[in-house]
Protein backbone atom coordinates (compact mmCIF):
# COMPACT_ATOMS: atom_id res chain seq x y z
CA UNK A 1 0.00 0.00 0.00
CA UNK A 2 2.39 2.74 -1.15
CA UNK A 3 -0.36 5.31 -2.11
CA UNK A 4 -3.10 5.17 0.49
CA UNK A 5 -6.98 5.09 -1.38
CA UNK A 6 -8.96 6.09 2.36
CA UNK A 7 -12.22 5.40 0.39
CA UNK A 8 -11.08 2.36 -1.62
CA UNK A 9 -9.70 1.35 2.20
CA UNK A 10 -12.36 1.81 3.83
CA UNK A 11 -14.83 0.19 1.67
CA UNK A 12 -12.73 -3.00 2.11
CA UNK A 13 -12.70 -2.92 5.65
CA UNK A 14 -16.70 -2.69 5.63
CA UNK A 15 -16.97 -5.49 3.11
CA UNK A 16 -14.88 -7.77 4.71
CA UNK A 17 -15.55 -7.25 8.54
CA UNK A 18 -16.69 -10.11 9.96
CA UNK A 19 -18.26 -8.21 12.04
CA UNK A 20 -22.23 -6.54 10.54
CA UNK A 21 -22.18 -3.17 9.46
CA UNK A 22 -25.63 -2.19 8.66
CA UNK A 23 -26.64 1.67 8.12
CA UNK A 24 -30.39 2.72 8.15
CA UNK A 25 -31.53 5.96 7.05
CA UNK A 26 -34.08 8.02 9.31
CA UNK A 27 -36.72 6.07 8.58
CA UNK A 28 -35.28 2.60 9.40
CA UNK A 29 -34.74 1.51 5.81
CA UNK A 30 -31.42 -0.39 5.38
CA UNK A 31 -29.29 1.20 3.16
CA UNK A 32 -25.88 -0.96 4.03
CA UNK A 33 -25.25 -4.63 4.68
CA UNK A 34 -22.02 -5.88 4.83
CA UNK A 35 -20.95 -9.52 4.02
CA UNK A 36 -20.49 -9.88 8.23
CA UNK A 37 -24.03 -9.11 8.19
CA UNK A 38 -25.12 -11.66 5.92
CA UNK A 39 -22.76 -14.02 8.08
CA UNK A 40 -24.71 -13.03 11.00
CA UNK A 41 -28.67 -12.82 9.85
CA UNK A 42 -28.74 -15.20 7.31
CA UNK A 43 -30.29 -12.64 4.55
CA UNK A 44 -28.03 -11.16 1.62
CA UNK A 45 -27.35 -7.68 0.82
CA UNK A 46 -29.87 -8.03 -1.87
CA UNK A 47 -33.15 -9.25 0.79
CA UNK A 48 -31.77 -6.83 3.32
CA UNK A 49 -31.33 -3.73 1.06
CA UNK A 50 -34.49 -1.52 0.99
CA UNK A 51 -36.16 -2.98 3.57
CA UNK A 52 -36.44 -2.01 7.39
CA UNK A 53 -34.68 -2.65 10.29
CA UNK A 54 -37.91 -5.21 11.21
CA UNK A 55 -36.18 -7.57 9.12
CA UNK A 56 -33.84 -8.74 12.15
CA UNK A 57 -36.06 -6.79 15.30
CA UNK A 58 -38.01 -9.84 17.11
CA UNK A 59 -41.73 -8.41 16.65
CA UNK A 60 -41.44 -8.51 20.47
CA UNK A 61 -39.33 -5.61 20.67
CA UNK A 62 -40.25 -3.52 17.59
CA UNK A 63 -42.71 -1.31 19.61
CA UNK A 64 -39.29 -0.25 21.99
CA UNK A 65 -37.07 -0.38 18.95
CA UNK A 66 -39.04 2.34 16.94
CA UNK A 67 -40.03 4.64 19.90
CA UNK A 68 -35.75 4.39 20.59
CA UNK A 69 -35.27 4.94 17.57
CA UNK A 70 -36.94 7.69 16.30
CA UNK A 71 -36.59 9.57 19.28
CA UNK A 72 -32.25 9.61 18.73
CA UNK A 73 -33.25 10.40 14.99
CA UNK A 74 -35.58 13.49 15.94
CA UNK A 75 -33.06 14.50 18.76
CA UNK A 76 -30.46 13.59 17.40
CA UNK A 77 -28.88 12.58 20.80
CA UNK A 78 -28.89 9.09 22.05
CA UNK A 79 -28.12 8.34 26.08
CA UNK A 80 -25.61 5.30 24.60
CA UNK A 81 -21.51 6.64 24.27
CA UNK A 82 -19.54 5.91 21.77
CA UNK A 83 -17.87 3.33 23.78
CA UNK A 84 -21.37 1.62 25.03
CA UNK A 85 -22.50 -1.92 23.80
CA UNK A 86 -26.31 -2.66 23.62
CA UNK A 87 -27.31 -6.27 24.44
CA UNK A 88 -30.37 -7.34 23.09
CA UNK A 89 -31.69 -10.48 21.40
CA UNK A 90 -32.07 -10.32 17.32
CA UNK A 91 -34.05 -12.56 14.48
CA UNK A 92 -31.72 -14.27 12.22
CA UNK A 93 -33.32 -15.38 8.35
CA UNK A 94 -34.11 -18.86 9.12
CA UNK A 95 -36.39 -17.52 12.45
CA UNK A 96 -33.60 -18.32 14.90
CA UNK A 97 -32.93 -16.07 17.88
CA UNK A 98 -29.65 -14.45 18.44
CA UNK A 99 -28.30 -12.78 21.35
CA UNK A 100 -26.07 -9.53 19.82
CA UNK A 101 -24.17 -6.53 20.71
CA UNK A 102 -23.52 -3.22 19.07
CA UNK A 103 -22.33 0.24 18.77
CA UNK A 104 -24.06 3.04 17.17
CA UNK A 105 -22.64 5.85 15.17
CA UNK A 106 -25.01 8.84 14.20
CA UNK A 107 -24.97 9.87 10.61
CA UNK A 108 -25.91 13.34 9.99
CA UNK A 109 -25.99 15.60 7.02
CA UNK A 110 -23.84 18.97 6.69
CA UNK A 111 -26.32 20.69 8.70
CA UNK A 112 -26.38 18.21 11.90
CA UNK A 113 -29.17 16.96 11.48
CA UNK A 114 -29.35 13.00 11.71
CA UNK A 115 -30.07 11.33 8.45
CA UNK A 116 -29.37 8.02 9.59
CA UNK A 117 -28.02 5.20 12.22
CA UNK A 118 -25.07 3.03 11.27
CA UNK A 119 -24.55 -0.36 13.70
CA UNK A 120 -21.57 -2.83 14.39
CA UNK A 121 -22.96 -5.61 15.56
CA UNK A 122 -21.37 -8.70 16.85
CA UNK A 123 -23.42 -12.46 17.65
CA UNK A 124 -22.65 -13.45 21.37
CA UNK A 125 -25.64 -15.84 21.68
CA UNK A 126 -22.63 -18.58 22.06
CA UNK A 127 -20.89 -16.41 24.86
CA UNK A 128 -24.36 -15.71 26.55
CA UNK A 129 -25.25 -19.23 26.28
CA UNK A 130 -22.12 -20.22 28.24
CA UNK A 131 -22.88 -17.54 30.71
CA UNK A 132 -26.39 -18.56 31.29
CA UNK A 133 -24.84 -22.03 31.62
CA UNK A 134 -22.29 -21.11 34.13
CA UNK A 135 -25.40 -18.99 35.98
CA UNK A 136 -27.35 -22.27 36.36
CA UNK A 137 -24.45 -24.30 37.50
CA UNK A 138 -23.52 -22.37 40.15
CA UNK A 139 -27.03 -21.34 41.12
CA UNK A 140 -27.62 -25.47 41.47
CA UNK A 141 -24.42 -25.40 43.77
CA UNK A 142 -25.10 -22.60 46.16
CA UNK A 143 -28.66 -24.58 46.51
CA UNK A 144 -27.21 -27.75 47.21
CA UNK A 145 -24.65 -25.81 49.53
CA UNK A 146 -27.21 -24.30 51.42
CA UNK A 147 -29.47 -27.99 51.68
CA UNK A 148 -26.54 -29.85 53.09
CA UNK A 149 -25.93 -26.34 55.76
CA UNK A 150 -29.35 -25.89 56.92
CA UNK A 151 -30.20 -27.94 60.12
Amino acid sequence: MNSLDVQGLTRRIVELAPDAVIAADSKGTIQLWNAGAEAIFGYTADEALGQTLDLIVPERQRERHWAGFFKVVESGVTKYGARDLLSVPASRKDGARISIEFSIVLLRDRQGRTEGIAAIVRDVTARWQQERELRQRLATLEAQAASRSAP
